[in-house]
């Protein structure tokens, strides 16, 4: 059974050694003594504890955000595989796509007709000019 320090622990988890040790005294983590002598996880329990922190909803709202392209448009399609999921919406006069992971389309509970907000950030944004633009 693979064991974990502290401080790899929390590197798993990515939080710092401090957090680990007070999750771990406020009985949060359930912690193991190591063949040194010193503190640490057991792996099926470190596993099981960063699924839940992961599964835990953040039920704050979000009130600011990098990124400046938002579009507020409604669902019309959602395309399912079994792991990738193509949701298109019509957000004025504008198509716009997205490719997900299908968990993430089912954890939203996109269909066409839901609300949403595409918020576009990227690195590469094409300009174009229409011909007729004189």
């Amino acid at each position: 059974m693979a064991r974990f320090r502290m401080s790899e622990a929390a590197e798993l988890l990515g939080v710092s050694g401090d957090t680990v040790r007070r999750w771990a005294e406020a009985g949060r983590l359930e912690t193991t003594t190591l063949a040194s002598g010193r503190r640490g996880v057991d792996g099926r329990v470190l596993a099981t504890f960063a699924q839940e922190l992961a599964e835990s909803p953040d039920d704050r709202p979000v009130v600011r955000q990098s990124a400046r392209n938002r579009f507020r448009g409604i669902v019309t399609r959602v395309t399912r595989d079994t792991v990738m999921a193509q949701v298109e919406m019509q957000a004025g006069p504008f198509r716009v796509v997205s490719l997900m992971s299908r968990e993430a389309a089912d954890d939203l509970g996109l269909e066409p007709g839901v609300l949403a907000v595409a918020a576009v950030k990227s690195t590469s944004v094409v300009v174009e000019i229409p011909g007729d633009s004189r």
